[in-house]
Parts: C-alpha cells; sequence; structure tokens
C-alpha cells in the first residue's frame, strides 16, 4: 500500500481521530486532578505520566491506558505521516513550519505512548522527574545551550498556541460547515481557553527551564505538574491554579470533541 493510499483509508481516520480523543482524555484528567487541588478536594498537579499513573491504579484502569496507548500512538503516527507528505487526506498543502511543528509534536505523542505502555505494564521508573533528566543534560558537552534551546522552544510553543486561541486560528482546521451553530459556539469557547491555558503551562515549563539553565540548577526545572504547583503558591494561588487548571480540562473537551471535527 502507498503512502497515499494508506492516508485515504479507514484505518488512518480511526487512528487519527481515537489519538485526538486519548490526547484530550490526558488534559482532562491533568485539569480535572488539578482543578480538585485548587478547591481543595484531595487533587493533585500532575504531569501526563502522573495522571496515567492514577489511571493506573484504578479498578480497569490498565486497561483505559492501555487503550490510551493506543490512541496516543495513532495520534503521532498520523502527525508524523502527515508532516512526512505536506498535507493530509482532507485539506491542502502544510507550510514548512506546520510540517516541522507537526513532526515535533508527533515524536512528543510517540514518546508519550511508549511512557502509557510503561506505565501499564508497570515498568516506570522513579527517575523520570524533569529535574533529573535536566541534570543529565546540563552534564553534556554544551548541555547548557541545549536546555536553554529547549526552554526557548517551549516558550516559543505556548505563545503559538496563546495565537491559536486568541485569533481562533483553530478553526481553519475544523469542518465548521458540519457544526450546528450551537456546536460551533461550544467549540469556540472550550478552544479558547483551552489552548491559552496551554500557553500559561508551557510558558511556565519553558522558563523554568532557561532558569535552570542559567543558573545552572537543574531542581529549577518542572514539568506540567511543576507549573501548575507553581501557580499554587503564588498571590491568590488557589484561583489562579483553578483557572489555568479548568482550562487545561477544556482543552481536553476540545480535542475529544475535535475528534469529529478535525480535517485530516
Amino acid at each position: 500500500m502507498t503512502k497515499e493510499h494508506f492516508i485515504q483509508s479507514n484505518a488512518f481516520e480511526a487512528a487519527a481521530r481515537i489519538g485526538f480523543v486519548a490526547r484530550g482524555v490526558v488534559y482532562g484528567l491533568i485539569g480535572a486532578f488539578a482543578v480538585a487541588l485548587a478547591v481543595g478536594a484531595g487533587g493533585k498537579a500532575t504531569s501526563q505520566q502522573g495522571a496515567l499513573e492514577t489511571v493506573a491504579h484504578q479498578p480497569l484502569g490498565h486497561a483505559l491506558v492501555v487503550a490510551i496507548a493506543v490512541g496516543l500512538g495513532g495520534y503521532a503516527l498520523w502527525r508524523v505521516v502527515r508532516a512526512s507528505l505536506g498535507r493530509g487526506p482532507e485539506d491542502g498543502g502544510d507550510t514548512l513550519i506546520d510540517r516541522v511543528g507537526g513532526f515535533g509534536s508527533g515524536i512528543f505523542y510517540a514518546f508519550l505512548c511508549v511512557v502509557a505502555v510503561e506505565v501499564a505494564i508497570g515498568s516506570t521508573h522513579g527517575n523520570g522527574a524533569v529535574s533529573h533528566k535536566t541534570a543529565g543534560v546540563l552534564g553534556w558537552p554544551l548541555g547548557r545551550e541545549i536546555v536553554t534551546v529547549a526552554g526557548v522552544v517551549l516558550v516559543v510553543v505556548g505563545l503559538y498556541q496563546g495565537w491559536r486561541g486568541l485569533s481562533r486560528d483553530f478553526l481553519d482546521d475544523a469542518k465548521v460547515g458540519k457544526m450546528s451553530r450551537r456546536m460551533r459556539r461550544f467549540l469556540v469557547g472550550i478552544g479558547v481557553v483551552g489552548h491559552v491555558s496551554r500557553m500559561v503551562v508551557f510558558g511556565l515549563v519553558g522558563s523554568f527551564l532557561i532558569k535552570a539553565a542559567v543558573e545552572y540548577d537543574p531542581r529549577t526545572a518542572v514539568g506540567i505538574g511543576g507549573a501548575l504547583s507553581k501557580l499554587l503558591h503564588q498571590p491568590a494561588g488557589n484561583a489562579l491554579l483553578g483557572v489555568v487548571a479548568a482550562g487545561l480540562l477544556a482543552f481536553g473537551i476540545f480535542s475529544m470533541t475535535d475528534a469529529r471535527y478535525h480535517r485530516l
């Protein structure tokens, strides 16, 4: 089967759309746990891996994590294949920036798929903290520069997410004509809030990576869970965390809804 036939296949479409659902579940879990923490209901600030590990400890949790892993793999496949071809089966060609961004996103979600598989089979290790990984990279030749670049990239990605949300650019990727007026308003609302919240989180993670490189202190680096915890320790931290966490939950719902309407 050629690439052309593959991207036109039902299997490719199913993999991509299930992937949007899986991505939404992960972000929805992170947001829901953080909302519970913000309102004092016993939640926690956690990363993608932490959210998956929490699910794995619930009844039938391992089966659900396996399903999420399959979905994340499908999403990664769609992103990488589309980036390699420069277009999808339902719309026109991508720009070079779109292709580079799509490939990077595909690699990230492929890595997250592997993490989900490890969680499902119980082979994750406790040394996966961002600070531990940052310490390892800082020890490399040009390690400080690599960490700085990674931080800058995350800040730029965060700003791009904010622009996508505030400009409603994400609607260009959706089959707006197939939505009812009420559905369009709903998608716009959760899409704007969700993308802006991702801007805040990515921007914080990137900023603390840059700080870790400048100060040569890997303990400064944080992941998504750490970034949410930083919000909690600011003035009016519960309210601030609650707003951003609700936004991440909104992005999760947006992604699951977008599974139906996104142009592949």
